[in-house]
């Protein structure tokens, strides 16, 4: 560090020549604070998807057809886009020195609906592309239209896929907040964090700490149960790129429907709204 009052002092007493050397020192310490200030805090925009739902047609809002699905992922291929694991950019929203891809995009798909085995899965194993799925688990192997947990553990073992929390059975809080009393419905958030964290450890090994929250709803007390829970980070629905100013519980997602096609998906990953 420069001793810049020692050289004022000196710069009094001795006149013009230590002057200009006051002046340099003051611009060197203001390009040395500049440099490491943009070092410690380079710039991030990066957007996270999220889907629902795949298959041969639309049959609601929230299906992307298969075929739009893989055309969104060449068109990420033929832009340079890099889709990176989620936990790469939790790490750099963490440390600001991590390094990440240039152009880089995360894939996020909600419920575990089943075409997410059957359309997906062969998909993102081909191209070799991370993807995190965020499950209620009450209705794996239950539902009919959902995964079974086989096929959960069958696409965690292949590396590319990583599982965690939508809530026990994505209950809509603002509803429910309506319809009990405060402290039932204290004790209702609860079991939805702590239950989905627990079963999907238990049934499929490693660390479940992030949450994808049913119907993008969140409010500071539902945040503040959440991190009592375990979690670290949390995604909404919101639809803007991720950047250093968001808060790890609030962090903002696309939701990705199938009309994103062409120039609408490219102006998404630019980071339209």
């Amino acid at each position: 560090m420069f001793n810049l009052v020692g050289i004022r002092l000196a710069a009094v007493r001795s006149g013009p020549p230590l002057l200009g050397l006051l002046k340099t020192a003051i611009a060197a310490a203001v390009l040395f604070a500049g440099g490491a200030a943009r070092a410690a805090d380079p710039p991030l925009h990066v957007p996270i998807l999220v889907y629902h739902r795949f298959g041969p047609a639309v049959t609601d809002d929230m299906t992307v057809t298969t075929p739009v699905f893989e055309a969104q992922l060449q068109t990420l291929q033929a832009r340079g886009h890099k889709v990176i694991p989620l936990r790469d950019l939790l790490g750099s929203l963490q440390d600001s020195q991590a390094a990440l891809a240039d152009r880089a995009v995360v894939l996020t798909v909600d419920d575990g609906h089943r075409t997410v085995y059957t359309d997906l899965f062969p998909l993102i194993r081909r191209h070799r592309i991370p993807v995190t799925l965020f499950i209620y688990p009450s209705a794996i192997s239950n539902a009919s239209y959902a995964l079974t947990w086989e096929q959960l553990a069958e696409m965690k073992e292949s590396g590319l896929v990583d599982v965690q929390s939508h809530t026990f059975w994505h209950p809509n809080f603002n509803v429910e907040r309506r319809r009990l009393p405060a402290p039932a419905y204290e004790r209702l958030v609860r079991d939805q964090f702590v239950k989905s964290k627990a079963i999907l450890e238990q049934r499929l090994g490693g660390k479940v700490d992030t949450l994808a929250w049913p119907f993008g709803i969140y409010d500071d007390q539902l945040m503040q149960w959440a991190r009592e829970a375990g979690y670290v980070a949390a995604f909404s629905i919101d639809r803007r790129p991720v950047t250093r100013a968001d808060k790890p519980m609030t962090l903002p997602r696309y939701l990705v429907v199938d009309a994103d096609r062409g120039a609408r998906f490219e102006a998404l990953l630019k980071g339209g709204r």
